[in-house]
């Protein structure tokens, strides 16, 4: 018999004529946390041939945890080759015991690893390229759906479009200025220092000018729209796609990829170039202020040097590139927002991904313009 103070779960093994009766009282209630746990071998001594039965009229409250103790003791009577009759117990926990299994499952031991380090490496190489092509096919049903868009027949809606192109245009404008502004007056000052050792403190122009035009400002925005606009655009979807709004589109036979992802493309495809321009011009500023102010460089002479340093197709470069990361950042946000799971949480992690993945593919195609660019001659 388990003792305990008035009020608190008390059950009694007690032997009758031709059963053994389990008699329950006091309140059964997890969080409270005096629940008895029912003894392995409690059953050891009771007759085969005599059911467990059960009294619950002193029976109080309860939750799992009496389901919790039954299940042991049913558990304990097939061990005991015992019979038990539930139909004595309220009719609820009746329920509830028979939806749980006779016998608990085995748990599933883990997959052994064994290091196969050649078989990862192509795993790996495999599912890149199913990325790749996965990511290119999206890639051209948005331009499939933007060619119908423009003859009248899409089903992009202009709404999204300019929604898409407020968030990812204007409301950037801020922090790739302020960005831009800080790394363009970084390098004007590590370039003061050195060029004012040799009285050239008027080529500072010339370095804020060419880092810039040609990396920098295409960079750094693009790492920027990276991590703001392609985390949305990866959460947005996620999103849809937990509350299976992606199912109800193509349940109507709308297609996702011009509905969905042809705005979003769009609107980093068309901005990013211009946010470009605009980090190179507040770049050239920030660069300006700190010569200004460290080398004493009068506006007009920055301005001249800055103009001459900069050949136009360094500008048709930057446009180039600009636009490619858009395009980049937007498709592979809304890929990674396709395949999140249905749950909150992967939300999280598809905008964590989407952001890790622009960030680090940005990078990457950077360093294969540079090899084109050297190999063009620009």
């Amino acid at each position: 018999m388990n003792t305990s103070v008035n009020g608190a779960p008390q059950w009694h093994l007690q032997p009758e004529a031709n059963r053994t009766l389990v008699t329950l009282s006091g309140d059964w209630i997890a969080q409270e946390g005096r629940t008895p746990a029912f003894p392995a071998g409690a059953l050891k001594d009771v007759p085969h041939d005599e059911p467990v039965e059960f009294r619950t009229d002193q029976l109080g409250r309860w939750d799992t945890s009496l389901i919790s103790f039954l299940w042991e003791l049913k558990r304990s009577a097939r061990e005991a080759h015992v019979n038990v009759d539930t139909n004595t117990l309220p009719e609820s926990a009746h329920k509830l015991l028979d939806l749980l299994p006779e016998i608990p499952p085995e748990p599933t031991p883990p997959p052994p690893h064994h290091f196969a380090p050649v078989a990862a490496v192509g795993q790996f190489t495999l599912d890149t390229l199913n990325e790749v092509g996965c990511v290119s096919e999206m890639g051209a049903a948005a331009a499939r759906g933007g060619l119908a868009s423009l003859v009248g027949r899409g089903m992009m809606r202009t709404v999204d479009l300019m929604s898409d192109l407020n968030a990812a245009g204007p409301a950037a404008l801020l922090i790739v200025g302020v960005v831009n502004f800080l790394v363009g007056a970084i390098l004007a000052f590590v370039g003061s220092v050195e060029l004012h050792k040799f009285a050239a403190d008027i080529y500072v122009a010339s370095l804020v000018a060419i880092a810039m035009v040609r990396e920098m400002s295409a960079v750094m925005t693009a790492i920027i729209m990276a991590g703001r606009t392609g985390g949305a655009y990866a959460a947005r979807i996620s999103t849809m796609q937990a509350n299976e709004e992606i199912d109800a589109l193509q349940v109507f036979g709308i297609p996702v990829s011009s509905y969905l992802i042809l705005p979003s493309v769009l609107a980093l495809a068309f901005t990013m170039p211009l946010l470009y321009l605009y980090g190179c011009l507040i770049g050239m500023l920030g660069g300006f202020f700190v010569s200004y102010i460290m080398l004493d460089v009068s506006p007009l002479g920055y301005f001249h040097e800055t103009i001459q340093a900069l050949p136009l197709d360094q500008f048709t470069f930057g446009f180039i590139k600009s636009f490619v990361f858009g395009t980049f950042v937007g498709l592979t946000s809304c890929r990674i927002g396709l395949k999140a799971g249905r749950s909150a949480a992967d939300v999280g992690i598809a905008a964590t991904k989407a952001v890790v993945v622009g960030i680090v593919g940005v990078i990457a195609l950077d360093a294969v313009f540079a090899v084109i660019a050297n190999v063009i001659g620009i």
